[in-house]
C-alpha cells in the first residue's frame, strides 16, 4: 500500500517499519506492530515536551483528525 508523507520524518520512518511485517510470518507481525505503536507514541511525547511561549498549541499536522483543511 502506498502512504502520502506526513510531513514529519519521524513519523514517516516508522510508518515505513510497517513495510517489514509484509515478510515475516504472521507470528512476527506483533513485533513490528509494537515497535510501530511504541514509536509513534514516542513522537507524540516529543511533540508535547517542545519548548515554545506558553499557552501556544502545537501547529496542526496535515491530514490528522481536526486539522483544517485548506483550498
Amino acid at each position: 500500500m502506498e502512504r502520502a508523507p506526513t510531513g514529519h520524518s519521524e513519523v514517516d520512518e516508522r510508518l515505513a517499519r510497517l513495510a517489514d511485517a509484509d515478510h515475516l510470518p504472521v507470528q512476527g507481525h506483533a513485533e513490528v506492530y509494537e515497535d510501530v505503536h511504541q514509536g509513534l507514541r514516542d513522537a507524540l511525547t516529543a511533540l508535547d515536551a517542545r519548548p515554545g511561549p506558553p499557552g501556544q498549541p502545537a501547529p496542526p499536522v496535515p491530514g490528522a483528525p481536526g486539522a483544517r483543511r485548506t483550498g
